[in-house]
């Protein structure tokens, strides 16, 4: 794997990058489903913010682990997002989960880093951590690969 080219340098580019980044998330309604909201974009680097919700928790009353990976999912994968460039999709091709500690808290953060980012897949790390009462704590670490698509025959 070759290593791709930077989205773009630079202030203009960088605000371009985080526009398509928020512009993307917002037509992905399953994280407004989950009422997930994008907190920080920089290249190679998203963060998600999703509030704890009874409707979200799993029979032992903790976030289920189908939205923690969800979150960590998409952390890595707009982090991927940021290093392609505007005319390139992202798609989830694999990851690992591991679930580190019961997933309890008032809030859960999800950052996803790019790891390496080569022509068409990208290695990504995502975290999720709890946040309780001012105290952050890691609870999941995925790692997860993810592909780079050339826009065309997608529909927005």
């Amino acid at each position: 794997m070759s290593e791709a080219p930077a989205a773009g340098s630079g202030e203009a580019a960088d605000e371009a990058m985080a526009r398509r980044v928020h512009a993307s998330f917002e037509r992905q309604r399953f994280m407004a489903t989950l009422g997930a909201r994008l907190t920080a974009v920089e290249p190679g680097r998203v963060s998600i913010a999703l509030a704890f919700r009874d409707d979200l928790i799993q029979q032992h009353g903790f976030l289920h682990a189908g939205v923690v990976t969800t979150i960590a999912d998409s952390a890595c994968g707009y982090a991927a997002l940021t290093r392609m460039p505007p005319d390139f999709a992202v798609l989830s091709t694999e990851f690992k989960i591991n679930l580190l500690a019961p997933a309890r808290g008032e809030s859960f953060e999800a950052v996803g880093t790019v790891l390496k980012a080569g022509r068409t897949l990208l290695v990504c790390r995502g975290e999720v951590f709890s946040v309780d009462g001012g105290q952050r704590k890691r609870i999941a670490e995925m790692l997860g690969t993810m592909m780079a698509i050339q826009r065309a025959g997608l529909s927005d």
